[in-house]
């Protein structure tokens, strides 16, 4: 039963998230911190509930693949072009500057050089999962502070290679020379490039194909494979695997099927954070914290000055403003989840002794706890701005949409429903889970994402927050009812209207919160049934009326055979009474150009011509002598059956 203490293990995690989480959200203070205080407390130098830290350590490094993944579908390829000088020149000087400075102080302190050094490159790190998690909650990523982040954290990712590389040589035993290290390098990179290039060609072709199959459980699993085998293959080059699920998600950012990958990922990437994080503070010693906390402070403040100053420097060398370099800097003062396993490797070249690796721990986890906190003041001190600050950016179909309509489905139902509203104006976004459909119509020019609207994520980037009106237009009754169900949570002010095949399903769709509800067998008889009233040129007020009285109340007089009709109008009555009919008379009627009194249509049908319409104008009880002219419309008054034979007589139909 040993063999299972891991899942002993999760499960104790997964119970100390859900309260951490309430807890902290109710406080205003990030999940992160949570965690980290959790991973304290049931460590193995805690209460001792969690002994075992290896099998944490893969679940911590799935955590941070898809955290680096989901970051990167914010980001997108194109945008990160858009900051390359930024990840050049910032991240390049960041970590120069701070290995090189770091570096000095160590050995002011009577460290070996090449202890310093090392020590120097695990301090220039900072934390790509923390700071990216706490800007991309803050709707910090197009902020100039995430811009300048996003770069530095990304140079210092791809400096993770160069730095495992070097590490033979700045050990003791060392054995490589330069031009082996500049070799493996150039091909780790070269390497890298190609990925990128194979990726960006490659990927959305595979991922078309695995959602033209219309799975959810394939799309999943295909996204998932996608996301660990580019990981997989840059960890085989010498690069991280974060860095590869980086790639997979700014390639992917710019593919059609981005709002479903996050919709799909989100869930797995949340639980796997809070292991990581959690992992994180399962590594803290708290009997050499408490026996050493001099020394740990000193260590933890040295590190944040140190950082933050270099940063706040670099962020004025490049001009920007005062307050976004306080606000850059003190986000990035923090040590980072790479420096944990760059320190591990260090062991084994004997570049880091027992207790300064404890040092280390210490400094570097207490770094990660204290940056919510840093940021929080930082903002308020400089009274930071925040307009942009929110969730998740919407896609570009439905940035400047309000009171829009949403359209779940783009058959023959959805289709219409955006052709009338783009005749009439109204904004409207559709939703789409064919990926043909999406593909061809984005090159038509219509406004559609693809993804499934039962899902959160797809709702709010179809604006759902701020829409006006939802039609379910398609034919997936489980998809409905759980979309059904969401949208009225999020918006509960939001006009609804869903279409259905199935009787059953109207009664629990009204329930649910449909607005509207149209079952198609329905709507077919009602469309018989006013198709056959306008044959007996019954008024179409009264058609309606009769139409409305059998939509209302969810169709229940066509659904209940026992139900009397009494509230129907008696239509041998209306039948009875006398009505008008207009009769237009086109270039091939049989009657153009003759006289009134050449039809005797009084005589033949008891019906009378009370008025002509020509050319605009009435001409009112015309006279035997009156011409029918092509493009006149006759009104003609009588019973129903008089008016009936009036116009068989007019169209030369045998009376």
């Amino acid at each position: 039963m040993d063999g299972f203490i891991i899942i002993e293990d999760i499960l104790l995690i997964l119970l100390t998230s859900i309260p951490i989480i309430f807890i902290f959200k109710k406080i205003k203070l990030p999940s992160i911190i949570g965690f980290l205080i959790t991973g304290v407390l049931i460590g193995p130098y805690g209460l001792g509930l969690i002994k075992s830290l290896h099998e944490f350590e893969v679940m911590a490094e799935i955590g941070v693949i898809l955290l680096l993944f989901t970051i990167g579908l914010e980001v997108s390829y194109s945008h990160l072009m858009k900051i390359k000088k930024l990840l050049i020149v910032a991240g390049g000087t960041q970590v120069g500057i701070t290995v090189l400075l770091a570096s000095v102080l160590f050995y002011l302190f009577g460290i070996p050089a090449n202890e310093a050094f090392f020590l120097g490159m695990l301090f220039s790190l900072s934390s790509t999962a923390v700071v990216l998690k706490l800007l991309s909650d803050r709707g910090e990523l197009e902020a100039p502070q995430g811009k300048i982040s996003l770069g530095i954290l990304i140079f210092q990712d791809l400096m993770i290679v160069p730095m495992f590389l070097v590490l033979p040589i700045i050990s003791a035993d060392s054995s490589m020379g330069f031009g082996g290290l500049a070799i493996q390098i150039f091909l780790s990179f070269g390497a890298l490039a190609l990925l990128i290039i194979l990726a960006r060609y490659l990927m959305p072709k595979i991922l078309f194909q695995i959602a033209a199959l219309r799975l959810n459980d394939a799309f999943t699993i295909g996204i998932i494979l996608l996301i660990l085998g580019t990981a997989y293959i840059t960890h085989s080059v010498g690069l991280s695997f974060a860095l590869g699920a980086f790639i997979a998600g700014l390639i992917l950012a710019e593919s059609d099927f981005n709002t479903q990958i996050i919709s799909d990922i989100l869930p797995l990437k949340d639980a796997f954070n809070a292991i990581f994080f959690v992992s994180v503070g399962l590594l803290l010693d708290l009997q050499y914290l408490a026996e050493n906390p001099v020394i740990v402070i000193a260590t933890t403040a040295s590190v944040i000055v140190l950082k933050c100053l270099i940063i706040f420097l670099i962020v004025i060398f490049i001009k920007y403003p005062v307050r976004i370099a306080i606000v850059t800097g003190v986000g990035l003062a923090q040590v980072g989840e790479f420096s944990f396993i760059l320190a591990r490797a260090g062991l084994n070249y004997n570049l880091l002794n027992d207790e300064y690796y404890k040092i280390f721990l210490a400094a570097a986890i207490f770094t990660m706890m204290l940056t919510p906190f840093m940021i929080r003041l930082a903002n308020a001190v400089t009274k930071h701005d925040k307009t942009g600050k929110g969730k998740r950016k919407k896609s570009d179909e439905a940035k400047d949409l309000k009171d829009h309509v949403i359209i779940a489905g783009y058959g023959l139902n959805g289709k219409n429903v955006s052709r009338v509203l783009r005749e009439t104006g109204i904004k409207y976004i559709v939703v789409e889970m064919n990926p043909d459909t999406v593909k061809i119509e984005k090159k038509n020019n219509e406004n559609i994402i693809y993804g499934d609207i039962s899902k959160h994520e797809v709702m709010h980037i179809a604006g759902i927050e701020n829409a006006k009106v939802l039609v379910f237009a398609i034919s997936d009754p489980k998809i409905t009812r759980r979309g059904l169900k969401l949208a009225t949570k999020i918006n509960p002010s939001i006009y609804t209207v869903v279409r259905t095949r199935y009787v059953s399903e109207i009664e629990d769709l009204r329930k649910i919160g449909a607005d509207v509800v149209i079952p198609e067998e329905f709507e077919t008889s009602l469309e018989i049934f006013k198709k056959v009233l306008q044959h007996y040129h019954l008024p179409m007020n009264i058609i309606m009326k009769q139409t409305g009285i059998l939509r209302s109340e969810s169709y229940k007089l066509l659904r209940d055979e026992s139900k009397q009709i009494d509230s129907y109008v008696h239509f041998d009555e209306i039948l009875a009474e006398g009505l008008t009919e207009t009769y237009f008379v086109n270039e091939d009627n049989l009657n153009k150009g003759r006289h009134l009194s050449d039809i005797n249509l009084r005589n033949a049908t008891n019906a009378t011509i009370i008025a002509i319409v020509r050319d605009g104008k009435i001409l009112s009880n015309p006279s035997g002598k009156e011409k029918i002219c092509v493009h006149d419309t006759l009104v003609i008054t009588g019973n129903h059956l008089q008016v009936d034979k009036a116009i068989s007589l007019l169209n030369g139909d045998d009376l």
